[in-house]
């Protein structure tokens, strides 16, 4: 969490807070009951051992919180003038609901903090490069590996696959922030991206009645780490948001404290990840 000051530092424990409950403890037993189970660990560690399962197969895996977005600086605005509001909620007071912030994109901190880890990732040769569809996840993994794109810009297609899926968006409904844009004008902007994973192109999982649930996200994340263990590639990027990230590293995943914490604006975590099968 450094290059953070201490009331972005603060605001990310009273996040983890709000995050965390009997909602996340009892999907995190779902998920360490099931038949394939997954653990992680930083990569100069085992994951933790879970006896009467076999390890099916472990990858390295990048886990990126996209930078500031301005949805972020919004709220941060808000603060700082000491207005409150009640989160999840359609009050006009919720700077999340405006809908200038729709699919909310990076802004210039945000771009810069995207652009500070290509020296970190330059050293990372991923095969494979994930990204939430949403415009500020997207846009913070091309700027990350701008070394994977084709110089000059459209001579050839990037050296690894940067593929959108949608299980990897935001925790979803009422915050249009957390609603995405049309796959067509996604596309236009970042022609580099494959969509084809993702089926709909208007916005189906949006909805200004309710939030996600902690199951409900727990699933597609789930998911998405199935999809992700039949693949070929074994070195991979992931593009995310906070509260993804917070329901994986503590609802889905067996894990140690060092990955629970919350994920900062621009943050990377590389891990170990591996699959096990109850024998």
């Amino acid at each position: 969490m450094s290059g953070h000051d201490d009331v972005t530092l603060q605001l990310a424990k009273k996040e983890q807070k709000e995050h965390l409950g009997p909602e996340m403890a009892s999907l995190l037993n779902d998920m360490t009951n099931r038949d394939i189970i997954v653990a992680a660990s930083p990569l100069d560690s085992s994951p933790p051992e879970t006896p009467g399962y076999t390890t099916l197969k472990s990858k390295t895996v990048h886990f990126i919180r996209h930078g500031q977005g301005f949805h972020n600086l919004l709220a941060d605005s808000y603060r700082s003038e000491g207005k409150t509001w009640t989160q999840y909620t359609n009050h006009p007071s919720n700077p999340y609901v405006k809908p200038e912030i729709t699919d909310a994109p990076l802004t210039h901190k945000g771009r810069l903090q995207a652009t500070s880890l290509q020296p970190l990732t330059s050293t990372l040769s991923v095969d494979l490069v994930v990204v939430s569809p949403q415009n500020r996840a997207t846009h913070t993994a091309l700027l990350a590996f701008s070394h994977l794109l084709p110089s000059p810009p459209f001579s050839s297609p990037p050296s690894v696959p940067f593929v959108a899926h949608e299980s990897v968006r935001e925790e979803t409904g009422v915050h249009v922030c957390d609603k995405r844009r049309s796959v067509t004008l996604a596309r236009s902007e970042f022609p580099y991206v494959d969509y084809s994973l993702i089926e709909s192109d208007e916005d189906p999982m949006f909805t200004e009645e309710g939030r996600e649930t902690k199951g409900q996200i727990g699933e597609r994340i789930y998911d998405f780490i199935m999809w992700l263990k039949d693949r070929e590639e074994g070195n991979v990027a992931v593009a995310s948001h906070s509260g993804w990230l917070m329901t994986l590293f503590n609802g889905v995943v067996i894990c140690g404290e060092e990955l629970k914490p919350w994920f900062m604006t621009g943050e990377l975590r590389s891990v170990k990840i591996e699959w096990r099968i109850k024998n």
